[in-house]
């Protein structure tokens, strides 16, 4: 951008943009106080000519860049060279309406020259099995270049969270005497000491229960694979590795949409869960419970997340009546009507509501508090509580914000 000294635009810089954002033809014509026209730099020319090459063109059209691939091709290098990766990801997201670019990404000599992030990753989730066999493992490096960086941002606060929660949940009152935390013990019972002995008698011992080498919780991610799910289904898989690492949580991963697919086994590599999903088709989440409610072999010691948009194309009183039974066997059972970074979503706001009247929680979560999200479960702390202390909206406030 160019400034004044004091950091302002200029007013000639300000025209430019202007030109930019009003495109060409008439806009041409704009002019400084002075009477003088807009010329643009040739930097600022060839930022034209690519926005001009988007936003002029007929969308899901043949003509434009439609009908070239390596002119898109030249086209993504271009944008990723004159504008920030902000401004980058928002016009390859109107690219692939645009200009047809979710037919033309299925080649990989397309997908070497987009900018990979988890909008990309959604698209290729989403193109899935369509794929051609040529382009498939150079669609795979885009995803694993997309979920490493998740994963790399992510594993830590995961684990120093989830790990945390279970050292607390696993304190004891009534420890054997070489598991007593002393430090604790004193600390918890100062208010009991004794000035003529010079001593703390102690009310109650804090100290850690002996089960580091047990499984500790079970979690079971329960995934909507729907097509407005996308970005949940991959920071889902993320997580799902992240969580599958620890030798303390037992972690299962399951995804649904009219059937029911246990990618357990897969869980170490996100990638693999990622092309093991099918985006798209019906919703049956009574189905799903049923599976997930099958594979609860200790209740009190299992959460349940269901991530789903809630539209249920099965049987919806049985689905309730399934959720109830769940959480009536001393499960933990939390619905995410979105994990992203994708603000409000979509959902159906009379069974998010028939849920927390049972005791399910509903409402969407950011990536970055999944973790602390699992802490607050893990510790059986009221998740609800927790979700207004973050300032998360509830079901009932997010359908407000909606209308």
């Amino acid at each position: 951008m160019i400034s004044d000294n004091d950091g302002r635009a200029t007013g000639r810089d300000r025209l430019s943009r202007w030109r930019l954002v009003l495109g060409g033809q008439e806009a041409d014509g704009v002019t400084t106080a002075d009477g003088q026209g807009v010329a643009l730099s040739a930097d600022d020319a060839r930022r034209d000519q690519v926005l001009a090459e988007l936003y002029d063109s007929t969308p899901q059209g043949r003509g434009g860049m439609g009908s070239s691939s390596p002119r898109v091709a030249r086209w993504l290098g271009d944008i990723r060279g004159y504008f920030p990766s902000t401004v980058v990801q928002v016009m390859q997201s109107d690219a692939m309406e645009r200009l047809g670019l979710r037919q033309m990404l299925l080649e990989p000599e397309m997908l070497r020259t987009v900018q990979p992030d988890i909008s990309l990753v959604s698209t290729l989730v989403g193109l899935g099995r369509v794929i051609p066999k040529h382009s498939r493992e150079t669609a795979r490096a885009v995803v694993r270049q997309v979920t490493n960086e998740l994963e790399e941002r992510l594993r830590a606060k995961t684990i120093q969270a989830v790990t945390g929660a279970l050292n607390r949940a696993a304190r004891t009152r009534r420890p054997r005497h070489r598991d007593i935390d002393w430090n604790r013990t004193i600390a918890a019972n100062l208010k009991h000491y004794q000035p003529e002995y010079r001593t703390i008698v102690p009310e109650r011992l804090v100290g850690y229960a002996r089960r580091s080498t047990e499984v500790q919780r079970e979690i079971i991610l329960c995934i909507d694979q729907s097509g407005s799910m996308a970005e949940s289904v991959v920071y889902s898989s993320v997580f799902g590795a992240v969580l599958s690492s620890l030798r303390s949580v037992r972690t299962r991963l399951v995804v649904f949409d009219t059937e029911v697919v246990d990618l357990t086994d897969e869980l170490d590599d996100p990638v693999d869960v990622l092309f093991g999903v099918q985006l798209g088709g019906g919703t049956d989440i009574n189905r799903a419970l049923a599976y997930c409610q099958s594979q609860i072999s200790q209740p009190t010691e299992t959460i349940l997340v269901l991530i789903s948009d809630l539209y249920e194309g099965g049987i919806a009183e049985e689905m309730l009546r399934r959720a109830a039974s769940i959480v009536g066997s001393g499960a933990t059972m939390i619905a995410l009507l979105a994990l992203s970074d994708s603000g409000h979503p979509a959902f159906d706001a009379n069974h998010a509501a028939a849920l927390a009247g049972i005791g399910v929680p509903a409402f969407a979560c950011t990536p970055d508090l999944f973790p602390e999200l699992m802490a607050a479960a893990i510790e059986r702390h009221d998740v609800s509580e927790w979700a207004a202390a973050h300032d998360i909206p509830t079901s009932h406030e997010a359908a407000a914000h909606e209308d």
